[in-house]
């Protein structure tokens, strides 16, 4: 059969697919991220887990046939290149290292640019999200990145503040998710639109993850020395770690939880036993006393990262919760 051919009966399988997802693949893209969305896509497709790519189609796509690096050194070969982009209900871009989301791929951003012209749904998942912003795609739009890459995000898209504290966000023909089991969620929340909940709760109970999760649901980040399961007070903690250099109010933290403040105050003392202006302090101390004993940093600038007016203020809080002084706590050379 010729490439023309291959790509008519591609084009219509697809048409009678109920769900047809392009995927494409950046250098050095996380293998996990791909994988838990890809096989939700596969085990929702059929009966059982048969595979046979029925009621949800996929494709890995690409600018050339050239294999693409993972960033665990898989590679993964691309099934066809750039196409009509309208063939596809989704165009999935994953992302993956850091260091590789900072330089542009102009024929991947073409295609981007010509999928959105198309009003065909862009989805970025882990990093990829940073490379829909730098194609100019994400104007007007939330989207969703990892805790982990939320400063990396501020660095390179000065004046944007990403989505850090939920697991993925669904902004009209923008889908993000910040990476990992977070993107079978994202991929069952697209079986369950487009095929049903049955297969979308199939496909997470075949893969061991248990029930579908909301896209509010709170990225399993750090929350430096904190363990609760109260969803709402999770996601707080881990917006206050994204703000521990530049404190803020308790009434910000729980307007952008779309929360009442008392509210917000009841589930942290029901949770964790304190207030969250007293958690976000003691955060702040942990943080402090981490960097005073890990790092050679001078105590003013401890101070000024860890969100303290001068050195004297961080003296007080920490003499206040610890018992003693910073100097105390620093190795002895």
């Amino acid at each position: 059969m010729n490439a023309d051919r291959v790509s008519k009966s591609r084009a219509r399988n697809r048409k009678e697919a109920r769900l047809s997802v392009g995927i494409v693949l950046l250098h050095r893209f996380t293998l996990c991220a791909f994988a838990n969305f890809v096989d939700v896509l596969r085990l929702a497709a059929d009966e059982g887990d048969r595979s046979r790519p029925i009621q949800c189609r996929w494709s890995v796509i690409a600018a050339e046939m050239k294999p693409i690096a993972a960033s665990c050194g898989v590679y993964l070969h691309p099934q066809e290149v750039f196409g009509d982009p309208s063939q596809f209900d989704y165009i999935v871009v994953v992302g993956g290292l850091i260091d590789e989301t900072e330089s542009a791929d102009r024929k991947l951003e073409a295609f981007l640019r010509q999928a959105a012209d198309n009003g065909v749904p862009l989805v970025g998942l882990c990093t990829g999200t940073f490379t829909l912003h730098r194609a100019g795609l994400m104007e007007g739009y939330l989207g969703c990145v990892s805790w982990f890459h939320h400063r990396d995000f501020l660095s390179q898209f000065e004046g944007l503040q990403p989505v850090s504290d939920q697991i993925f966000v669904v902004d009209r023909d923008r889908l993000t998710c910040s990476g990992g089991a977070g993107t079978a969620h994202l991929a069952a929340f697209l079986v369950d639109r487009h095929i049903g909940k049955a297969q979308a709760t199939k496909s997470l109970n075949i893969m061991m993850i248990g029930g579908a999760e909301d896209a509010a649901a709170p990225q399993p980040g750090l929350t430096l020395g904190f363990e609760t399961k109260d969803p709402l007070v999770r996601r707080a903690l881990l917006l206050m770690q994204q703000r521990l250099d530049t404190p803020v109010s308790m009434g910000d933290i729980a307007q952008h939880l779309n929360t009442g403040k008392r509210r917000l105050e009841r589930h942290f003392i029901e949770s964790i036993g304190r207030s969250p202006f007293v958690a976000f302090m003691e955060m702040r101390l942990q943080l402090a006393r981490h960097m005073l004993e890990k790092s050679d940093k001078t105590i003013a600038s401890i101070a000024v990262e860890c969100g303290f007016c001068d050195s004297s203020h961080l003296s007080r809080m920490f003499r206040r919760h610890f018992g003693h002084n910073p100097r105390d706590v620093r190795p002895i050379l």
